[in-house]
């Protein structure tokens, strides 16, 4: 790993960090020297999440929380800073998605729900972070730090029956922009990951709930033919936190195996 890919001694929030995604990206920064604070409702993985990091360079404290409630999201921001003094890089991973029927068929709790989680908790997750990172900003390294915001193929390219998922992460690339713009004076990089079809629970439980063959996804959303690695998705995520990409913001990277390219 290149040195500049590294973050020791740095400090990182991560959100849905007991997700597919999220348990990689939170790897994925340990291992490369991170302190991270990671997050989550749903807290069933969270001893397997700090045992994986036992050996790692960095460490990793877990505080459940609901991104979509202000004061736990607060929490989460305030025992960065309280234990490691500052606030480096966030990876604001958590969302869900559950849709199966087109605009005109979904309910109105279920878009409330959505944007509850994909669209608030992002907004809520950056206002407190960017405070954090504007609060600690003489003692970072480098001057700067990043935020990575995770969207979708679905923030250019919608699939059937996602409406409000969709226009979720249509809504997580407007938030990503508009702070890469407001926050650069202060040396803030704010990006987006754009994973494709990324092997993980909440994949297979989309394709089990529409009854779709694993191979026809497959070949269908990757020009690969294979499914996304949750890895790939946090070696993104590691290089947009890390001194390596220090001249990228207000960037929507996609890794998606070529979808997005035909």
């Amino acid at each position: 790993m290149s040195s500049t890919t590294t973050l020791d001694g740095r400090t990182a929030v991560v959100t849905g960090a007991t997700g597919g995604m999220g348990r990689a990206i939170v790897a994925a920064l340990v291992g490369s020297g991170a302190n991270v604070v990671a997050t989550d409702r749903d807290d069933r993985h969270a001893d397997a999440l700090l045992a994986s990091a036992a050996d790692a360079p960095g460490g990793v404290v877990f505080v459940p929380g609901d991104v979509s409630i202000a004061d736990d999201v607060a929490a989460v921001v305030d025992e960065a800073t309280s234990r490691h003094g500052r606030l480096d890089c966030a990876v604001n991973a958590a969302a869900i998605e559950f849709e199966t029927v087109p605009l005109a068929d979904c309910a109105d709790d279920d878009f409330d729900r959505m944007m509850a989680v994909n669209v608030r908790g992002v907004f809520l997750s950056m206002k407190h972070e960017l405070r954090a990172m504007l609060d600690t900003a003489s003692g970072r390294h480098g001057g700067g730090a990043s935020i990575v915001n995770i969207a979708s193929t679905n923030s250019f390219r919608p699939q059937h029956d996602q409406p409000a998922y969709t226009a979720s992460k249509h809504a997580v690339l407007g938030l990503t922009r508009s702070a890469a713009m407001d926050y650069s004076v202060h040396g803030i990089r704010v990006n987006a990951i754009c994973p494709g079809a990324i092997d993980t629970p909440m994949l297979r439980q989309a394709m089990e709930r529409r009854g779709r063959d694993v191979d026809d996804v497959a070949k269908r959303l990757s020009r690969f033919g294979r499914f996304g690695e949750p890895s790939e998705i946090a070696n993104a995520a590691l290089w947009l936190c890390s001194d390596a990409s220090s001249f990228t913001t207000g960037h929507a990277l996609a890794v998606d195996g070529g979808m997005l390219a035909t």
